[in-house]
């Protein structure tokens, strides 16, 4: 009898596009919004949120009024999936279309931060940096208000996937990659006064 892998912990289709930890981290470095997910009551719940990595954490923060994120923050089991976008591959067929990619799934169990000051500040640092720098420190009234999470990155519990190149395929008619990237656009003021540096710096 044949042991099949674990989909959890290897992939079951196209295994050689399973990536190393070096992916993985490039992946949650570059990515800004992954999906957080559990069970809650049998029930599915999803929900895009805004994290950071740091080092072998994935943290992430949310109103301390948010119920659910008190349930994960209780133990409850976890997936955090992300997705970088970096090509479309132009096939001669709709079947051999695809996409270029880096993408990762972390499961297991967050633990609640103390230090919510330090995460909101990698956060912050991480959606634009040097901002920190720039602003008043947050306030006891708004750190209460937050709940901070960490995932941690174990060795066994997460995924890593990405593909490059082209469409593998030998045609007469063209066929190719459009790479696909994400850029700022000139900031839109709301507000007078000098854009601030790390704003500058980040278009």
């Amino acid at each position: 009898m044949h042991s099949h892998p674990d989909p959890l912990v290897a992939l079951t289709r196209k295994p050689d596009r399973a990536g190393d930890r070096e992916v993985l981290d490039s992946v949650l470095d570059e990515a800004r919004v992954g999906t957080l997910s559990t069970v809650v009551d049998r029930l599915p719940w999803s929900v895009p949120m805004l994290f950071a990595r740091d080092g072998d954490d994935i943290l992430l923060h949310g109103s301390s009024g948010a119920g659910l994120l008190r349930h994960i923050a209780a133990g409850a089991p976890v997936a955090f999936t992300v997705f970088v976008l970096d090509g479309i591959v132009i096939a001669d067929t709709l079947f051999n279309h695809s996409a270029n990619y880096r993408s990762a799934v972390v499961r297991g169990t967050c633990v609640k931060v103390d230090d919510s000051r330090h995460v909101l500040e990698m956060m912050s640092d991480k959606m634009i940096p040097g901002r920190v720098a720039e602003v008043p420190a947050a306030t006891a009234k708004e750190i209460a208000a937050t709940i901070t999470l960490r995932l941690p990155i174990v060795d066994g519990q997460w995924l890593a996937k990405a593909r490059t190149g082209g469409p593998g395929v030998d045609v007469d008619g063209w066929t190719g990659v459009v790479p696909v990237r994400t850029v700022f656009d000139e900031p839109i003021g709301y507000s007078d006064g000098e854009v601030p540096e790390s704003v500058r710096r980040l278009v």
